[in-house]
């Protein structure tokens, strides 16, 4: 299990519902797709490990839960401002990944708390 923090450092995370707008392969990388997100009236790009894992097909309109006011960083020169969430089990081969998204539909921006 992970460190515990305070209550207060939990607030600090501003956590979002997203719709993908579009995907584009990440032109530097074999595993990473280059996403356009809508979070309420603002666009984002953002950079996810996700290739191999979804389709652009599958990804384009699904609406997502994203960490907003992540730090940009930027992936093999391709900059990523915020962060999808999405659990992870397996390793290598049998590794799956499944994107975290809202179980009914709800408007772009919408905060998860």
């Amino acid at each position: 299990m992970a460190e515990t923090i305070p209550f207060k450092e939990w607030q600090k995370l501003d956590i979002r519902v997203a719709k993908i707008k579009s995907v584009e392969p990440h032109p530097n990388a074999d595993k990473l797709l280059v996403l356009k997100v809508d979070i309420g009236g603002e666009e984002r790009q953002i950079v996810a490990g996700i290739k191999g894992h979804y389709s652009e097909k599958e990804l384009k309109g699904k609406k997502i839960i994203m960490l907003t006011n992540l730090e940009p960083a930027t992936l093999r020169g391709v900059k990523s401002d915020g962060m999808l969430l999405a659990a992870v089990s397996g390793e290598g081969k049998d590794e799956k990944v499944i994107l975290l998204a809202p179980d009914k539909d709800i408007k772009e921006g919408t905060k998860v708390r």
